[in-house]
């Protein structure tokens, strides 16, 4: 599946349903034992720290909504996340796939670590929804808004308590299948995937298609009918890396709009309005700014 059919599915879902905290009930549900061997290797980890770091590893065999990392601070631990397709902070979809992967990640903590185990707070980088008190109802901890990442922090003396479920063999046997899998995935990213990361890994730089053509040895005809096999075309693989950059740049930099349009390529500060109006349904440099 997708992630273009993935986002089909979420939009259709914002569009029907009427419970503003659907995302977060849902993900609710997601028991560590809903992820088949994936979930067994973890709730058969030595310890926390175990299942942290074999997520790293695995995470992308279960095709997330979003990008984890876990990054520890003295005495806290925290969980980030960063929704892989909606880089717009702004937009339902990227709220849709943050309130389901950190409310899914509460229940499987819980399932692995017991049900004592606690979040001490929920830091969300949007603006306060209007089902804000759902989020204090789910966590059970506080919630701010409109913070620099979407994270769950807890105390890091969980790290090295011992599962309860702890099983050797058992590990072993979901890390050997999540290994197979991985390489699955890594080998099948496909000329889109490939596109993408050499356009990330120098930001500034936007070749042609036909340059972009050469840098891999093929022919900008074999090229477009590639990408055309994918579902995909070279103009929106640009499209969409200028937008997640400059949104990055806006919330998370102090560079100018003037700045911003040399980075990405554009003549003048006006065309970058103008492009990130069209991307993002009319919004403006400062909306994302104060967001």
């Amino acid at each position: 599946m997708s992630y273009r059919q993935t986002d089909a599915v979420l939009r259709n879902a914002l569009r029907l349903t009427r419970d503003p905290a659907m995302a977060l009930r849902a993900g609710g549900r997601m028991h560590v034992t809903a992820h088949g061997l994936y979930g067994y290797a973890l709730l058969s980890s030595g310890s926390y720290a175990d299942a942290i770091d074999f997520a790293a590893r695995y995470a992308p065999v279960m095709g997330p909504l979003v990008q984890a990392s876990y990054v520890r601070d003295g005495a806290t631990m925290y969980w980030e996340c960063m929704p892989l397709h909606w880089p717009d902070p702004m937009q339902q979809t990227y709220r849709f796939a943050v309130e389901f992967a950190l409310s899914a990640q509460h229940t499987m903590a819980r399932d692995m670590a017991g049900p004592e185990f606690r979040f001490r707070a929920v830091h969300l980088a949007y603006a306060a929804p209007r089902h804000a008190r759902a989020y204090l109802n789910r966590f059970g901890c506080p919630v701010r808004f409109g913070q620099t990442a979407n994270r769950l922090l807890f105390d890091a003396a969980w790290l090295d308590r011992p599962f309860t479920l702890a099983d050797p063999v058992s590990h072993a046997a979901g890390r050997e299948m999540c290994e197979k899998l991985l390489a699955e995935i890594e080998g099948g990213s496909g000329l889109s995937g490939e596109i993408r990361r050499a356009l990330l890994e120098q930001p500034g730089r936007f070749p042609t298609v036909e340059a972009m053509a050469r840098r891999l040895a093929l022919h900008p005809r074999a090229l477009r009918r590639r990408l055309e096999a994918e579902g995909s075309a070279y103009r929106d693989i640009l499209a969409d890396v200028r937008m997640r950059l400059a949104i990055e740049y806006l919330r998370s930099t102090p560079m100018t709009n003037e700045d911003i349009a040399s980075r990405l390529g554009y003549s003048d500060a006006a065309n970058f309005r103008h492009a990130l109006a069209r991307w993002s349904g009319g919004k403006t440099p400062s909306d994302y700014r104060r967001g």
